[in-house]
């Protein structure tokens, strides 16, 4: 955020602070968070630059549309294991997984 208006808020009593702050994480799940987002991002990339749709996926990995679109948003009830098998399905390999959880989600997001 920028300074000023950063400024500007914190002169009207806005309290301006960080997600985690916000929501009390502590940096345990604050990276847990960060970490899904990341693998949902990396199988959403991967998903297209292959092609496929969201049912053409689910159909692969044996799921749902809606869930592999719960897995590309980072919806909490998904969990890490499905993430990680589903870019395996899209022939992700051990280096593709380590930099998708090395990258910024910003890149991928």
């Amino acid at each position: 955020m920028y300074k000023a208006k950063r400024e500007r808020l914190e002169k009207k009593g806005w309290k301006v602070g960080t997600v985690d702050e916000f929501l009390d994480l502590t940096p345990e799940e604050s990276a847990y968070i960060e970490l899904k987002l990341r693998l949902g991002a990396s199988l959403k990339r991967r998903r297209a630059r292959r092609r496929l749709t969201q049912v053409q996926l689910a159909k692969k990995i044996h799921s749902s549309q809606s869930r592999v679109a719960k897995m590309e948003s980072g919806d909490p009830s998904v969990s890490l294991d499905l993430l990680i098998r589903s870019l395996l399905a899209l022939g992700a390999s051990n280096r593709d997984l380590a930099e998708a959880i090395a990258a910024r989600r910003s890149q991928g997001a």
